[in-house]
């Protein structure tokens, strides 16, 4: 078989295809799919067809519940708890998204929890959605532990990302800062190890606790912080919000996102929104107006997430390559 170029709907559908023939319900299947055509679009491979062999294993050996209903609660006029049954996060928050919508409005902020999860996929992608409907978004999600405390060689915590955006007031995002608290996302290592390639220094250890750039070692060791302690904080921050205030797994207890063992690892996802217009008004926009062009208007300066968007411009124009080893592997699955 050939490499391949296809369009993002058929990206879509063939997420969809391919998850509902692992199992998935038609629900599940949908809400995953559409995360896997945002992040085709936006160039992060490996949140995209990438993963599809993997949520397909984790369906068919129990990791994830594909027939698994949300239930949504709303236990305080600022809360709104969505418990995934251990499905995909991703339908967990779309079931819960209109409760939390009005629950920002009504309040000018307001909080949705999601426990008993999985991987919500790209975390940017959800605070932009905030962004989109016009409010501010701050998203944590956590992982299972796989980055030690500087000076320690046994992981605690998991890459644990946060993401923030930014409403333009034109129905888009401003700015979208997606970053996690490991000097690289755990997806790039699982990547390099994948195609046998060797990992840059300075973003694991070992099992023995050494600096190694062997990619298979990595994934046996620990993630390095970006930043070091610093680095290490911000993943202690995502945890606290997305697991133990969540009422989720510590990443500590989750069983890994790679591989069939140790059924479904029962993390969390925790996002704030906030309405502009019920703190600063008008004088928000105008605020991050004079933020974003002070950036921009420096020779080589971009504000976060202009990489994305430069990249879904080329990809819904153009299409996504899919290369014949990946879709093997997807129609293997």
């Amino acid at each position: 078989m050939t490499d391949m170029t296809v369009s993002l709907d058929q990206v879509e559908d063939l997420a969809r295809q391919t998850l509902i023939r692992a199992g998935a319900s038609a629900q599940q299947a949908e809400s995953v799919a559409r995360a896997t055509r945002l992040a085709e679009r936006d160039g992060i491979r490996s949140h995209g067809l990438m993963y599809l062999p993997i949520y397909a294993e984790h369906l068919r050996c129990g990791k994830v519940l594909g027939a698994a209903s949300p239930v949504v609660s709303r236990p305080r006029p600022a809360a709104v708890q969505v418990d995934a049954a251990h499905g995909f996060a991703h339908a967990a928050i779309d079931a819960a998204w209109p409760e939390f919508d009005r629950a920002v409005r009504a309040q000018g902020v307001a909080a949705l929890a999601v426990s008993r999860s999985y991987n919500c996929g790209v975390l940017g992608h959800h605070a932009e959605r905030l962004a989109e409907a016009g409010l501010v978004g701050l998203c944590f999600t956590n992982a299972p532990a796989s980055m030690a405390p500087v000076g320690g060689s046994q992981p605690v915590i998991g890459t644990n990302p946060f993401a923030l955006a930014v409403p333009d007031g034109a129905g888009r995002a401003r700015l979208v800062i997606d970053q996690s608290a490991s000097a690289i996302a755990k997806s790039e290592i699982i990547l390099r190890a994948r195609k046998g390639e060797a990992i840059a220094p300075g973003w694991a250890l070992d099992a023995d606790g050494q600096p190694t750039e062997d990619a298979e070692a990595a994934l046996a060791g620990s993630m390095l912080p970006a930043g070091g302690q610093k680095g290490f904080g911000m993943g202690l921050m995502a945890e606290i919000f997305a697991a133990a205030l969540s009422g989720s797994n510590l990443g500590l207890e989750a069983s890994p996102f790679s591989g069939p063992k140790g059924g479904p690892p029962g993390t969390g996802q925790f996002f704030l929104g906030f309405d502009p217009a019920a703190f600063s008004g008008d004088g928000f926009y105008t605020a991050i107006a004079r933020l974003a062009d002070a950036i921009t208007d420096q020779p080589g300066a971009r504000l976060p997430g202009a990489r994305r968007a430069a990249n879904r411009q080329r990809m819904e124009k153009a299409g996504v390559q899919i290369d014949a080893a990946l879709m093997d592997r997807i129609k293997a699955a």
